[in-house]
């Protein structure tokens, strides 16, 4: 599906570093897929997913809304809805900002395949879409995300590497995220790629929305087909998911096995801290968001994305999408403050608060 290669990851920090004001200084060049050009007065449709998981509230949002204010001399408006990890109430509101006559938009999807409709509404309104860590389908002008195959495989060989010799010896639960994301798929890719053939795989989920409840279920649901002896570590697609599956873990008696997670969620962290986690992915959001921001701007203005997305992505519906991989880190105890805290995502006040202080002070993260 995606032309982009491996090595994309390992360049798209640099390729984000350097784009960074490239909305204003990428020429006066009109993208053919662009708006009639317009100033730094222009109108900013962002559609979030969900906010169950904190990213999108604590960090997307802000910051977004903040790198559209620096890149239009503050004259630029973000106009917010979030879905609530409903597809057909996202389908309106991309209709509202439509019929609200927004610039661009920047699309989250709640469900790739669903919100292609809506899409192309919008374009035919001649206005151009930046699909947003999700790639939408639909005929959509950039895309920015995380390599989500990568990702996937960073959470594999974590767990492998902490399973250590048990992987020949257990069984793992995989508990993926929703089937109606792209995004867990290519995270699944990416981890049956390193895990399959390396340990056994007793039970595999994809969780219904990515809730922590469900996620909780099924793995009451593995602990009781499995027997609780016989599971030596779980693959969690994502921090709110390892939560769950942790509370489920502790009431079974089950302690000390590897859990991985994604997002470097504040409570995902504080687990790695206390070692009821083992990792994270963690996502620079913030090098992420800038570049939403820079390609809608552009966009909206009817200027090229030649200076800030340098490769291309093909989705089910859209070929050579204009596109900005950015790279992701292996979250764990050992480099919590060359990552989330060096990058101001948290204070060491913040995870070390009340009850997590001992545990803290254990691993000196002082």
């Amino acid at each position: 599906m995606r032309r982009v290669a491996v090595a994309i990851a390992a360049g798209a920090m640099a390729v984000s570093l350097a784009a960074c004001g490239s909305a204003k200084e990428s020429g006066d060049k009109a993208d053919s897929t662009g708006s009639a050009k317009k100033g730094d007065d222009i109108k900013v449709g962002l559609l979030l997913p969900e906010n169950a998981t904190a990213r999108y509230e604590k960090f997307d949002r802000p910051l977004i809304e903040k790198k559209v204010k620096e890149l239009t001399s503050g004259k630029g408006e973000v106009v917010y809805a979030n879905a609530n990890q409903d597809a057909a109430k996202q389908n309106q509101q991309v209709d509202t900002m439509v019929s609200n006559k927004v610039d661009v938009l920047i699309v989250d999807a709640v469900d790739s395949k669903a919100i292609a409709g809506s899409v192309k509404k919008a374009k035919d309104a001649g206005i151009p879409v930046v699909a947003y860590d999700r790639l939408a389908e639909g005929p959509i002008d950039a895309y920015t995300s995380f390599d989500n195959v990568t990702v996937g495989k960073t959470q594999g060989e974590a767990l492998l590497k902490a399973l250590g010799d048990k992987a020949k010896d257990g069984q793992i639960v995989m508990m993926n995220g929703s089937a109606t994301d792209p995004n867990a798929a290519q995270f699944k890719q990416g981890a049956h790629s390193v895990l399959d053939g390396k340990v056994k795989i007793g039970r595999e989920y994809d969780t219904k929305e990515w809730k922590p409840e469900n996620a909780n279920s099924n793995m009451e649901g593995a602990i009781s087909a499995l027997g609780k002896d016989k599971i030596v570590g779980v693959y969690s697609a994502n921090d709110g998911m390892a939560g769950g599956i942790i509370t489920a873990l502790k009431a079974a008696g089950i302690a000390d096995i590897p859990v991985t997670g994604q997002d470097a969620e504040l409570a995902g962290v504080q687990r790695i801290v206390t070692g009821e986690q083992y990792m994270s992915v963690y996502k620079p959001y913030p090098q992420e968001a800038d570049v939403a921001a820079e390609m809608a701007v552009a966009l909206a203005q009817g200027k090229s994305l030649d200076s800030i997305a340098k490769d291309k992505v093909d989705s089910p519906t859209t070929k050579a999408v204009p596109s900005v991989l950015v790279p992701v880190v292996s979250l764990t105890k050992d480099n919590i403050k060359d990552t989330v805290i060096k990058d101001g995502i948290y204070t060491v006040n913040e995870i070390c608060a009340g009850k997590y202080k001992a545990a803290c002070d254990k691993i000196g993260l002082k």
